[in-house]
């Protein structure tokens, strides 16, 4: 056994003749942790005493049940030692999935120098770590944007994870770099826009005065802030039409619209409203619509809607083709408050519940009492386990009121 504990722990030596106190180091995965152990003079291992530096007690935190129970089992300090070393092969290998290694010294110089080229003004935030970055842009329209970029530890051999407040999903063009340091190639001509571009450079124009134009490497933060860019010139179209509508009408729904929200509730009056659906890609064309409330309010919405769909004009914005077609006018925002469209459930007199707001209405002209979808099903439930002339009473008293 001493030949084979000299082989297996060359660096855990006895520290007495009768070889009952062993002190020194494991090791595992080329590290070496120091311990102690104190054997009785019966070497029986479920009698003995394991001290650990604290090292060794940080990474087998969580395990000790696991190392009790080796040393109950052990026939001698042998295998104790091989069971040890391969609790902590999967002690290290868990603690390495949850905390990987820090990244080289090269990934921070290379991305400080990025940022630095593409202009510190543009960082919003970044953690201390430099694994996420925010940025910052303007559309054409004046509009603030954030891109949030999550680096990896093998950045810029793998793309990082972009976040954005967008309608459609975002992806970017990326190619690995199989170099150790990043190759940021920025070349600034003053040649047309027609020139060929040159394999696995991306192109992009350069937002000043002058009539430059820069080609950056496509594995970089300029190469993704142009994308970015680019993508935000595409969606355009789309948020100028939300934003009219938002600031134009009353929207029910969403109560506060991110850029990423494609649906809109807008309110008719009467306790009527229009649900659409706007595409991102064609904002100016006839959008899905659904019309909520009483039939006698919104049927002849819908009678006008196939009627005049002819006189639908991408050309013109969408709340104008939605105001000639329905031949209506929209509520305004200057003559009324939100709280004109805003009526309470019927059942459970509230207006939002777990975050809706209710989209049924009596069809009775005296009532057109808006409710909570849910609050009618559960009105139905109760209604139907008991008596059914409960039931009647309770449905002519809504339409009464």
């Amino acid at each position: 056994m001493e030949a084979s504990l000299l082989r297996q722990c060359p660096l855990l030596l006895p520290q007495n003749r009768a070889k009952t106190v062993y002190e020194g180091f494991i090791s595992v995965q080329g590290r070496d942790f120091h311990l102690r152990i104190e054997l009785p003079e019966d070497l029986q291992m479920k009698n003995a005493r394991l001290l650990c530096s604290w090292q060794l007690k940080t990474i087998l935190n969580g395990y000790h049940q696991i190392v009790q129970q080796r040393m109950q089992h052990s026939p001698d300090l042998m295998s104790f030692l091989m069971e040890l070393k391969m609790v902590l092969e999967v002690a290290l290998k868990k603690k390495q999935e949850l905390c990987p290694p820090p990244p080289p010294p090269q990934f921070y110089s290379s991305l400080i120098e990025e940022i630095g080229i593409l202009g510190w003004d543009k960082l919003v935030f970044v953690d201390t770590c430099l694994s996420t970055i925010k940025l910052k842009a303007e559309d054409a329209s004046g509009r603030k944007h954030l891109i949030t970029l999550k680096l990896k530890a093998k950045y810029p051999a793998e793309s990082p994870d972009c976040f954005v407040d967008f309608p459609v999903p975002f992806s970017v063009s990326w190619t690995p770099q199989v170099t150790d340091q990043p190759q940021i190639g920025v070349r600034i001509a003053v040649l047309p826009i027609t020139v060929p571009l040159s394999a696995g450079l991306v192109m992009y124009p350069c937002h000043c005065s002058w009539n430059f134009q820069i080609w950056y490497d496509t594995s970089s933060l300029i190469s993704i802030y142009g994308q970015f860019l680019a993508a935000l010139e595409s969606l355009k179209a789309f948020w100028d039409v939300t934003d009219e509508i938002d600031e134009k009408t009353w929207v029910l729904e969403p109560e506060k619209p991110t850029r990423s929200a494609t649906a809109r509730r807008i309110a008719l009056g009467n306790n009527a409203s229009i649900h659409i659906e706007v595409d991102p890609k064609h904002p100016t064309m006839l959008p899905e619509c659904c019309f909520l409330g009483a039939d006698h309010v919104v049927k002849p919405l819908g009678i006008k809607l196939s009627r005049n769909i002819h006189l639908w004009d991408p050309e013109n914005s969408l709340l104008q083709n939605l105001k000639d077609v329905l031949e209506i006018d929209f509520p305004a925002r200057t003559n009324l408050e939100k709280s004109d469209f805003s009526m309470d459930c019927g059942i459970c007199y509230s207006y939002q519940l777990d975050g809706a707001i209710p989209d049924q209405v009596c069809d009775n002209p005296q009532c057109a009492q808006p409710f909570h979808q849910i609050c009618l099903y559960e009105l139905l439930y109760q209604s139907i386990s008991r008596c059914p002339c409960a039931f009647i009473s309770s449905s002519w008293l809504l339409m009464s009121e």
